[in-house]
């Protein structure tokens, strides 16, 4: 069912199968104001005899492909000889261009690849490339009508709303994003919320909801026997008051609905695994994510550790490298026979991401009320013996089967590494279209230029432990005196999201300078100092950085995730 430069029809009660290629298709993302209410998608294929060539966050052990060669794969994929459009190789039941457009109780029945698919490109293209209508639309800024009551299962990808086409006619991992303003042909009018109700997820193999963008609440969300429920990432990289909340809802881990089990795994384990390929994969309900992600007033059912493979209600994505904030937070949590938190150790396996995990090593969730551990304004660390945190101390109370610690105080982040000083505005990726270098194979440079050398390790102690420090940035907690130990000739320390009136004390063995702060006279001037300020010792530089005032962002604890409250340069 193919709606093309067509408005205000009204699709209803229809039943497809087996067909090829999106199956309810917006072709152009002109379309608008149509309906599609009570339509049954079933067998949605990329091809009729062959497989899908997909481009998606698979997990490695999923892929055929290497992170090395992963150009050549997408070129393949995109415009290979058995492609008709590029994403026809990552097929959807729905296949949505432009969100003034309205989804009610629709059911995306076995995708190839994904249910639902919001795919938007900055104007429209196709037939009304160029036109004065096309450049006067702007589906990224658009509000969607009305998203509703609708089923995805038995897909890769559940409801997919990422991953846009562009002016090339092909499209990213990742962005730009749905964010719609309430003109949307005025970038700086206001930011609109977007509201999904309703939607059910389940036996989808990776994940049950991805999004990007910002303002999503997501009400009454149903997922069951999915990889990963739900996961959620930033469209302007901390610069709304929040990204994604999720409200009111449900996730299961697994049901008492067994599949079909096909391998002798499955077999032995009598049902039928997400990951067949990955049959130990860990499942789990929520991931956090980038900036910010609130879960509210939601219940987990069934996510236990067995000897198949592991669980956990909340966790991260794995592995992730990209953005992360200690302000993701979960508020009114309910767990039927379900652990809490999972943090799985680092597997090359279950990761998608291939930028080192640096983000989820220092992984954290913020319970505002305790409903997750017992402990009201509290955190959750990752703590899996590789990478424990510095705030980690005897007064936090380790989780082993989380991989987690439990700790209290003000937690915050600190970079070691000179940033520009205040947040990012206007960063985020809703506006443009982005260069997509991975969907073509690169071209060959006359000269290669020599990587930079990597900086100098550095090496976090505390109350007699040692702690490693991953891409220059780490959970802090405030109060507390930190050895820096590292061969680097000078040290840039900053520190965010921490509130007024915070510090935390550092020893730099071997430096002999500051260049800002305020030089005190003795150790204990310099603990009592309420400012920013710097002690030189006889063989090291004592700095304390101190918060002045709160950061700027919204909630109990506000935040800034990429705002740089204090910072101090040390040499030797």
């Amino acid at each position: 069912m193919t709606v093309h430069g067509t408005h205000n029809l009204r699709v209803e009660n229809n039943v497809t199968y087996n067909t090829v290629g999106h199956c309810f298709f917006m072709e152009d993302g002109i379309e608008h104001g149509n309906q599609f209410v009570r339509n049954l998608a079933i067998q949605t294929k990329c091809h009729p005899t062959k497989a899908c060539v997909p481009t998606n966050l698979a997990p490695n052990g999923e892929n055929s492909f290497t992170n090395e060669n992963r150009q050549a794969y997408r070129a393949a994929s995109m415009s290979g000889k058995d492609t008709l459009l590029p994403s026809d190789n990552t097929v959807a039941a729905y296949w949505i261009t432009n969100p003034d457009n309205t989804f009610i109780d629709n059911v995306a029945a076995g995708s190839d690849a994904n249910g639902f698919w919001l795919s938007m490109p900055e104007h429209p293209n196709g037939a009304f490339l160029g036109t004065d209508q096309s450049k006067a639309t702007w589906p990224r800024r658009t509000k969607f009508r009305e998203f509703k009551g609708n089923v995805a299962h038995s897909s890769f990808d559940g409801f997919m709303f990422d991953r846009n086409i562009n002016a090339e006619n092909i499209f990213g991992l990742a962005g730009p994003s749905l964010m719609p303003r309430e003109n949307p042909a005025d970038p700086d009018s206001k930011r609109l919320e977007t509201h999904f109700e309703n939607l059910t997820a389940y036996k989808n193999r990776n994940g049950g909801f991805w999004g990007r963008g910002e303002l999503f609440v997501v009400r009454n969300l149903k997922t069951a026997d999915n990889a990963i429920g739900y996961t959620m990432s930033t469209g302007s990289i901390g610069d709304d008051v929040f990204t994604s909340r999720v409200v009111d809802s449900l996730f299961v881990g697994e049901t008492e609905n067994i599949g079909n089990p096909v391998t002798p795994e499955e077999i032995a384990y009598g049902r039928s695994l997400p990951k067949r390929l990955i049959p130990d994969y860990p499942i789990r309900g929520y991931e956090y994510y980038d900036y910010r992600l609130d879960v509210v007033n939601t219940t987990f059912v069934n996510f236990q550790d067995n000897q198949q493979r592991g669980a956990g209600a909340l966790s991260w994505l794995l592995f992730t490298g990209a953005g992360v904030t200690t302000e993701n937070t979960v508020t009114g949590a309910k767990y039927v026979n379900a652990k809490p938190v999972y943090f799985p150790k680092i597997d090359p396996r279950f990761d998608s991401d291939n930028r080192g995990a640096v983000s989820y090593r220092s992984a954290a969730i913020h319970d505002l009320d305790g409903s997750t551990t017992g402990i009201p304004d509290s955190y959750v660390l990752i703590h899996d013996g590789e990478n424990d945190s510095v705030a980690t101390d005897d007064t936090c109370r380790i989780q082993p089967t989380w991989n987690a610690a439990v700790c209290t105080g003000d937690i915050g982040r600190v970079q070691f590494s000179a940033r520009r000083p205040g947040p990012t505005r206007g960063a985020g990726l809703a506006l443009k279209d982005v260069a997509l270098r991975s969907a073509v194979p690169a071209p060959v440079r006359a000269t290669a230029l020599a990587p930079a050398p990597p900086a100098k390790p550095i090496t976090l102690s505390r109350n007699g432990k040692d702690f490693k420090i991953t891409a220059n940035q780490g959970t802090v907690r405030a109060g507390t005196e930190i050895r820096v130990n590292t061969e680097r000739p000078e040290v840039a320390i900053g520190l965010t999201e921490m509130a007024k009136d915070s510090w935390v004390v550092f020893e730099l063995p071997g430096f002999a300078n500051a260049t800002s702060g305020k030089q005190q006279d003795s150790l204990d001037a310099l603990r009592k100092a309420t400012e920013t300020s710097y002690f030189k010792g006889p063989d090291a530089v004592w700095v304390k950085l101190f918060i002045p005032t709160a950061p700027k962002g919204v909630g109990r604890d506000q935040f800034g995730p990429l705002e740089t409250q204090t910072s101090i340069t040390v040499s030797r």
